[in-house]
């Protein structure tokens, strides 16, 4: 399956996209594979905010700044390190919900909702960051906040009914 016709895809047919990725079968080294692309994504995109709060800081005594290379290594750390571990936590917990509300699906095909779901999104956390960096806080910010987190929360939806609810 493409991966950039499928991002674009999600957003008007969740369903279908992640039945296709689910019939492919289970593999934790593509679930992994998508997580790490989505981190991967979310790190690049906070770059331009790091740029711009490290320009501001030029207005602050010499002690009480933070150094664009530290920041950026601050950035590679949740990116990287954290949000994995948060994405297979909250894949966990929606496991265990899915399954109090009579959820048959396994543990791979709702990491794989998630994951996914991650993914899709990539184009607006892409928009985010450019606008954090470019804009800064505001209207604008506020906005494709929301249109990320609408979209996140539809796509992840659709798909983790497709990974719990349509299960073999």
């Amino acid at each position: 399956m493409a991966i950039v016709p499928n991002i674009f895809r999600s957003w008007r047919q969740p369903r279908v996209v992640m039945r296709a990725l689910l019939a492919q079968g289970p593999r934790e080294d593509r679930a992994l594979a998508t997580l790490m692309a989505a981190c991967a994504i979310v790190f690049v995109s906070l770059w331009p905010a790091q740029s711009r709060l490290a320009f501001l800081d030029a207005a602050l005594p010499e002690a009480q700044r933070i150094p664009l290379e530290a920041r950026i290594a601050g950035a590679a750390f949740g990116a990287i390190f954290v949000l994995p571990l948060l994405a297979y936590t909250l894949a966990a917990l929606s496991h265990i919900v899915a399954r109090a509300f009579g959820g048959r699906g396994s543990g791979w095909r709702v990491r794989m909702a998630l994951f996914w779901s991650m993914l899709a999104v990539a184009p607006a956390v892409l928009l985010q960051g450019l606008v954090a960096g470019f804009i800064g806080p505001g209207a604008a910010l506020n906005l494709v906040g929301l249109v990320l987190a609408a979209g996140f929360f539809a796509i992840w939806g659709a798909s983790l009914r497709v990974a719990e609810f349509e299960a073999p």
